[in-house]
This record gives structure tokens, sequence and C-alpha cells, in this order.
């Protein structure tokens, strides 16, 4: 395509003597492989009526990797390339357009003391997706987590617990939680703790000073008193909870994770320049930002207790992963309705580094719901979990197919939430996802399998083949769109460009299977490298997907 687009300048170069980038498409296959604009692009710039320009260029644009070109419409160029040309773009690599940069990805940030809900499934599944994109470009990629391990939240969870502790030994009430059902038994402690602070003002009383006993505990770095004991046990168990799900999705190990309690203290010390500096300001002993100047909120960054929010919490982040990582770019996905309070923490963060809010990119995505489910709410206890989803998915996997499958589940959910645009809410239906039929993982899984099992009839010979019928040339042209789509799904961070052309792609080979005979025919070898390619291109796109491939189904 790049070489395309060569040829193209070069011939409006030499007509006309003007510099240009053209802008190239692809086309339904009846009217050509490629067909460019670059007529139209001209025709101000030349006062010439842009048919005219066209006519004129099309004898201009020829090159060994072009059968020929056509006019059509007002002024668009056809372009059909030779079987030659087609087949060398298979395969071809990706443009290594972030080689050499540092890019931050962070992504998932659940809560310790409570559980994860589908909301951070979906930022899993698809920050680690964004990931394998901007590895795929060439960058090193840092895959970071954050967490509130201190706040508001662990004080009502703590509350809950001592609650249910009493007068007992901690250590022998906690021995008894089930191994299995501690994330879960945390996080109903944590909703147990939010009623209370809601609806009984002792209670409220009690929980705030156990929010103030936790960050003393971390400032004191405390870990001998039964408080203690029972705060760093039931964080670990969150860890551990988060870890075996992580596990259990097959998504990449992070590169660090960042509680908030690290950033705390750099998070303080930047409110505290900030203030001294004017850019933030003091308000009924406590310390805001007043955003309204800048087209944004107030935001309260120290409460009047002197106790960091979130957003000091976040300022910290941003300035730790800058001097751990000075990234060339920084992700980071979450709901989307933290998308104003975000503007509001980059905007104070570049007061004091500016060019970590000009490397920085904030990608928000809708609610998570089950079909027919309701919003989630985790201090209600009406949260969607991300086990929920699992779970949903493996019944209806039972129900379709009568067996067990972790392997297609999970495939299942991943595509599910990965082939819908970034940015609007979206209903997960576990009967639709695990489906073999329609734009599903199964389908994608079964695809590959099926086309494994042609492969293993007869041994595949090494190559591409020199020439292509009809039924062949359709399918290689789908192939060679591989490169294109993944380079256009890293610039936007889409995944569901990847997956869109996947499904695409196993519609394109089912017709081509069906009309073309491939053991036993005269075309046997050519047939069967074709095969093979396509085989390659849906492995290599699952495997960007985190989405397993198997030879068997």
């Amino acid at each position: 395509m790049e070489d395309l687009i060569k040829t193209i300048a070069a011939a409006c170069k030499e007509l006309f003597g003007v510099d240009v980038v053209p802008e190239l498409t692809r086309v339904e296959e009846k009217f050509g492989d490629f067909a460019t604009n670059v007529a139209l692009q001209l025709s101000k710039q030349l006062a010439k009526n842009p048919r005219v320009i066209a006519e004129e260029l099309v004898g201009k644009i020829t090159s060994d990797s072009i059968l020929k070109t056509e006019v059509a419409g007002p002024g668009f160029i056809n372009i059909f390339l030779t079987d030659q040309a087609l087949l060398a773009s298979v395969g071809r690599p990706n443009l290594k357009s972030l080689a050499g940069k540092v890019v931050v990805a962070e992504y998932s940030d659940p809560n310790p003391f409570k559980v994860l809900h589908a909301g951070h499934l979906y930022t899993t599944l698809v920050g680690d997706v964004i990931a394998n994109l901007l590895e795929v470009a060439g960058a090193d990629v840092k895959r970071v987590n954050f967490g509130g391990d201190v706040g508001l939240h662990v004080a009502k969870a703590m509350w809950a617990i001592l609650k249910a502790i009493g007068d007992e030994n901690p250590n022998e009430f906690l021995n008894k939680i089930d191994e299995n059902n501690r994330a879960v038994w945390i996080s109903e402690r944590y909703v147990e703790g939010n009623t209370s602070y809601e609806n009984d003002e002792s209670s409220k009383t009690e929980i705030i000073d156990i929010n103030q006993k936790i960050y003393a505990l971390h400032a004191n770095n405390e870990h001998d008193s039964d408080f203690a004991h029972v705060y760093w046990t039931c964080r670990q168990w969150s860890y551990e909870g988060f870890e075996k799900l992580y596990v259990d999705l097959g998504v990449h190990p992070f590169t660090k994770y960042y509680p908030e309690s690290d950033t705390t203290p750099l998070g303080l010390e930047s409110v505290s320049k900030l203030l001294d500096e004017g850019v933030l300001e003091k308000s009924d002993g406590a310390v805001i930002y007043r955003g309204e100047k800048d087209g944004l909120y107030t935001q309260v960054f120290l409460n009047s207790k002197g106790l960091p929010t979130y957003s000091a919490k976040d300022l910290g982040l941003a300035l730790r992963k800058w001097q751990d990582y000075h990234f060339d770019k920084s992700i980071v996905i979450t709901a989307n309705d933290i998308e104003q309070y975000m503007k509001i923490v980059l905007k104070v963060v570049s007061s004091l580094a500016p060019e970590i809010a000009e490397r920085s990119t904030h990608i928000t995505h809708g609610l998570i719901k089950l079909t027919g489910g309701e919003k989630m709410s985790s201090r209600k206890g009406n949260v969607l979990l991300a086990q929920d989803v699992l779970s949903a998915a493996s019944e209806a996997n039972n129900k379709a197919t009568g067996k067990e499958d972790n392997e297609v589940v999970v495939g299942a959910v991943k595509y599910a939430f990965l082939k819908n645009r970034i940015g609007g809410d979206m209903t997960y239906d576990p009967a639709e996802s695990v489906s073999l039929e329609g734009n599903s993982g199964p389908y994608l899984q079964y695809a590959h399998a099926r086309a494994c099992s042609i492969l293993r009839k007869k041994e595949v010979p090494s190559g591409l083949p020199e020439n292509l019928e009809a039924g062949e040339r359709s399918l290689v042209l789908k192939i060679s769109e591989f490169s294109e789509v993944v380079d256009n799904a890293v610039q936007e961070l889409m995944p569901h460009h990847i997956c869109t052309y996947l499904y695409e792609l196993a519609q394109v080979f089912n017709r081509f299977y069906e009309h073309n005979r491939v053991i036993d025919d005269p075309r046997e070898t050519t047939r069967l490298q074709l095969v093979n390619a396509y085989t390659e291109t849906l492995q290599k796109g699952l495997s960007l997907l985190n989405i397993s491939a198997p030879e068997r189904m």
C-alpha cells in the first residue's frame, strides 16, 4: 500500500508539479483492489475538473505491481493489482510506528477490599489487547495497574470486618474464611460498612476514625497490632483474588502495581507545592482546584481533615509513572463517568509537568450489563461481578454444548467485549457470545479448527502460488488486508477493527471453501497454500485479541 501511494504521488508530481499525499482505500472487489480520490484532492488546487485530472493520471500510474487502472464516477481512480503483487502483500509485517517509544498502559484498576466487577473485567480485557497492539507497533509497553488500598471504602470494609471478628482472635477468625471465597467475603463486608455509614451516624463516626487510622498505619509502616494484621491480611487476600482472575483470563502479567498508599505521599507533596503556587486554594479547611475558569468544575484534593481524596492520589500516580518510565505516551482506560474528573487531574498535573498531560490519552467506556440487567452499584451490593459474567457465559455454553470448556467460554467473553467500539454502554448476551454461528469468539475458534482439519489431510507445500483463479484471488485479497487493519487499530487504539476483519475473513474463506475443492483437486497445491495463509492470519488475529486458536473443537 505504501509503494502504491508513492507511485501515485510520483505521477502527480510528474504531471502537475505538485506534492500530494494520496488517499488510498479498499473497494468492492468488482471495482478493483484499491481506489484513490487524488484527482478530487487536486481539483481545487489545479482549478480543473477532477475527472479530467483522473483521466490524465491513469496513464501515468504504472508499475510492475499494477495490472490496470480505470476512472470511475466524478474522478475516482480504481486500481487493479497483479496476482504477484497481491500475493506479495500476504504476511507483510506491520509498520513499527512506535519503535523505540515507551508507552505506559494503565488498565484494570480494581480496589482492594472490593471485588472485581464487570467494568474491571472490561478494562482488563480491552486494556491488555490495546497493549498488544502497541507492542505490535514496536513500543516498549509497561502494563500498570492502580488501586485504592487506602480511603473511605477501605475503612468501611475494615469496620465491618472488625465487627465480624468481634472479641475473637483475629488469626483464628480469619483462618475460618473459605480460601476460595475470601475476596467475595471482603466485598460483602464493604457493602455492610457502606450501608451503616449511610444510615447510622455513630457507625459513620467510627468509620471516619478507622480511615485516619489506616493512613497512620501506612505512615508508620505498622504491622504488629491486631488492626494492622487484619488490614494487611485482607489486602493480600484481595490481591490474590485479582491475580487468580487474571490467570484464569489468560491476560499478560502487569509490569507494576501502584497502590494508592504508594502514590499518596507524592500526591500530598505536590498538593502542598501547588497550594503555594496558587494553582490550588484553601476553602473551608479543604484544599481545592477551582476548575470553572478552565471550563471544568471544582475538585477537592484534600478534605477538611487533611486527608487526600482520589484527586491527590491520582496526581501522585501520574507523577510516579513519569518518574518510573519517562514515557513517550501514557494511556489510561476507565469508565466514562470520570471523563471530566480526569481532565481536571491532567490540568492540575500540567502545572507541574506539562509533558505528562501532553503525552496522556484517556480512553473511556460505558456501562456493562447482562441482558436484562440493572445498572451496577458496588456500594449497594447489586454490582455485576466479573465472575457473574464468566459464570453466565459458562452456563450458556453448557446449555448449548453440554460440556465445560473454559477455553471457549473465556474466548467468548473476550470477543463479545472487544467486537464493539470502545465508548458506549454494552449489554452482554451470554447465549449470543458462545454461539458457533454469527459474529462470536467460538465461531472464529471453530473457523480456525476447521481450516486446521483440512491442513491435516495433506502436507502443505512451502511458499505461495504464482497465479490465482477468481475464488482464490478473493481470499488472497482479504488476507492481504490484515496488516492494514492492524495498523489502523493501532492508530485509533480500537481493537474492534481486528474483530470485524477476522469475522469478514472467516466468511470469505467459507465462500471460497464452498466453491473451491482443496484436497484431490488439480489446484490442490495452490489451495493448500492459501488455506495455510488463511489459518496463519486468523491465528495471528486471535492472538492479538488474546483468544486461543484451537486446532480441534
